[in-house]
């Protein structure tokens, strides 16, 4: 299964926290770390004041199911200390699962697509950097025309540097 997964971080050293979640990603079990997108600057979401995020997107080869890789992404972000205090408030550490080339998936705790991708600049371009071919599963739409559909009110920067592969 092919497994596309949103990472972002708005407190402390947000580089070093994604860095951190890619080499924690590319030690799941039964699991490779295919691909990761430019890190995006990216002004937060939602009414809470808080500082600007740093977000990415991997895509990650994975035997496991999503529901299995889901469980991995909350330990790694206990791990990495993240507490969920605020609806959409400041982080350490993000990791959202946004889509898997299985199909939708539709089970208690668990929505893939994430529900809220088509709404997110910041998931959707460091998504289409890694495929810009991709497709929402449940309607067969292109991800980059529900994109261009956006109100861009919020910003969303690339970084200059190059992260990892």
């Amino acid at each position: 299964m092919i497994a596309y997964v949103g990472l972002g971080s708005n407190v402390g050293d947000r580089e070093a926290m994604l860095r951190a979640a890619l080499d924690l990603l590319a030690d799941m079990p039964s699991t490779a770390l295919a691909r990761v997108s430019s890190f995006y600057d990216t002004e937060p979401m939602g009414d809470v004041e808080q500082p600007w995020f740093l977000n990415a997107v991997a895509e990650l080869d994975s035997d496991l199911s999503p529901g299995q890789v889901m469980w991995n992404l909350q330990r790694i972000e206990r791990g990495l200390g993240r507490v969920r205090n605020e609806r959409w408030g400041p982080r350490t550490i993000d990791l959202d699962l946004l889509l898997v080339d299985s199909g939708p998936v539709d089970e208690p705790g668990l929505t893939v697509p994430h529900a809220e991708l088509l709404n997110r600049p910041f998931a959707l371009i460091p998504l289409l950097e890694i495929d810009p071919q991709l497709k929402d599963p449940r309607t067969g739409e292109s991800l980059a025309q529900h994109l261009k559909q956006l109100d861009h009110r919020h910003v969303v920067n690339r970084v200059p540097a190059e992260p990892r592969t």
